[in-house]
């Protein structure tokens, strides 16, 4: 890697986790009231997310919809299966019961992403619609089906968003 790519990976790094960051703040800020601050919170938000996709066309880390859902693919199935799976023992390790149930719950939503990749794989020449529901607690994506309670944490079904 050039140190051209070096310095557009940080970028792209940077700009995603404070994307993330300020989308969270905005969503404080909502709660305790402060609408004109949530707002500026998810502009700034938003030209971050600007800032990241710019590294990576850059880095021409985006390809066909084809090679994308491969790659989303692997990077889900390699995150479950050996980061959250290192999470979890640090944190049973250090008794952090908590971030082991963070860790856990998550590892399996990784694993449910890569089978949703996997299925798109397989169908994307049939342009199957379907609509998604997605646990507003643990991340937890359902395929079509919205669930009484998520299987992951046991949320209701009114925390889950629908993407229909």
């Amino acid at each position: 890697m050039t140190k051209v790519e070096e310095a557009l990976h940080q970028a792209y790094t940077g700009e995603a986790k404070a994307a993330l960051r300020l989308k969270l703040y905005a969503e404080i800020a909502e709660k305790e009231g402060l609408p004109q601050i949530a707002k500026l919170f998810s502009v700034i938000a938003f030209s971050e997310e600007i800032h990241g996709k710019r590294a990576l066309r850059l880095l021409r880390a985006a390809k066909s919809t084809e090679e994308n859902l491969k790659a989303s693919f692997e990077s889900e199935q390699t995150v479950a299966e050996v980061a959250y799976g290192n999470f979890v023992k640090i944190a049973e390790a250090e008794g952090d019961r908590a971030a082991s149930i963070h860790f856990s719950q998550s590892r399996d939503v990784e694993e449910i992403h890569a089978k949703l990749y996997k299925e798109a794989m397989n169908h994307l020449l049939e342009e199957r619609e379907t609509i998604y529901y997605v646990c507003t607690l643990c991340g937890y994506v359902s395929d079509g089906i919205l669930p009484e309670e998520c299987p992951i944490c046991g949320a209701k079904k009114e925390l889950f968003v629908n993407f229909g």
